[in-house]
């Protein structure tokens, strides 16, 4: 698996421009492609089933796919620990820090360097940014490459067309 997905892909594209009444094919190349080069971490299947909507549900339906990754191996484990020291040593803000700290952004990036990915990401590199810890900036610590969801579709030539 080489692309780790944010939550925030799956937020945005349920509340925006892939939304299920408009773009079910979204969610068809979704169930396509994940598994194979694409996936997540179970922390981020977990935020995703807290919510109440049609995106908790459809997180829920595919609960135990394989593309969750888990992160209790040993060597995520350890790149969590380099993470938050990163984080922590950062000059960031106390409350950004363990706000960052509290959600699957850490473990996504602890994930990616195990296993060599990239992180599709919403966020962009903020080099100033102090109040929070944008996933880029602590990315780029660590060498992790991000891209945003088109870059991404790009990727694989995707293409929704209607009927």
């Amino acid at each position: 698996m080489k692309l780790l997905l944010d939550s925030n892909i799956f937020i945005e594209a349920k509340n925006r421009y892939y939304a299920f009444d408009i773009c079910p094919g979204f969610w068809e190349w979704m169930d396509s492609v994940c598994g194979t080069e694409v996936g997540t971490i179970v922390n981020v299947r977990d935020e995703l089933i807290e919510g109440k909507d049609e995106l908790a549900a459809w997180a829920k339906d595919r609960r135990d796919a394989d593309w969750f990754l888990s992160v209790d191996d040993d060597t995520t484990q350890e790149n969590f620990t380099a993470v938050v020291q990163a984080v922590v040593d950062g000059g960031y803000k106390e409350i950004g820090v363990e706000k960052f700290l509290a959600k699957a952004d850490p473990w996504l990036i602890a994930k990616a360097m195990t296993i060599g990915a990239t992180i599709i990401t919403h966020e962009v590199i903020e080099p100033y940014s102090k109040r929070r810890v944008p996933i880029p900036n602590v990315c780029e610590v660590f060498g992790v490459p991000c891209v945003n969801t088109f870059d991404a579709l790009r990727k694989y030539s995707t293409i929704f067309k209607l009927g």
